[in-house]
């Protein structure tokens, strides 16, 4: 997670200072980012506390190849989630020293909401990793799969 996070840094500063290379105003942030990233975050946390539902609570038997598509889309969402935060920070934190000027700090308002919501997308996705991870042997009755006894051959109390 920390390398995304320096790679979309890396990125965000990179784009605001390329921009102020050729003297050109940086690219506002549209409203619409952080509405679409809430958006995923509210899709993948959803998501996540189904599955955990499914797998933990009620103990369901889920398809394999489903699970390893939620586990993929958990590991994209946290990677993700890291690298936007990442990059909308280092780009709104390069506005600091002109929040004076409207334009400026716009920028770095949305910037900071973008990568605040690129956090909790990283947290959800983490989350659905999480859910999708089997129970032990531990947490089942009986110390082993549903049905199998004990090596001793005794029953669990």
């Amino acid at each position: 997670m920390a390398v995304a996070v320096v790679i979309g840094a890396l990125a965000g500063w990179g784009v605001a200072a390329g921009f102020r290379a050729v003297d050109a105003p940086p690219p506002q942030v549209p409203w619409l980012s952080p509405v679409a990233l809430a958006v995923l975050v509210v899709f993948v946390a959803l998501l996540a506390r189904d599955v955990r539902r499914r797998v933990h609570e009620r103990r369901e038997r889920v398809d394999p190849a489903r699970a390893v598509v939620w586990l993929a889309l958990g590991k994209a969402a946290a990677l993700g989630g890291a690298a936007v935060a990442g990059g909308y920070l280092a780009y709104g934190l390069s506005n600091l020293g002109q929040v004076q000027a409207e334009a400026p700090r716009e920028r770095l308002l949305l910037s900071l909401l973008c990568a605040l919501t690129g956090a909790a997308l990283t947290l959800a996705g983490l989350a659905l990793e999480r859910a999708c991870r089997v129970p032990g042997d531990d947490e089942t009755p009986g110390g082993g799969p549903e049905g199998e006894q004990p090596p001793n051959g005794r029953a669990a109390p």
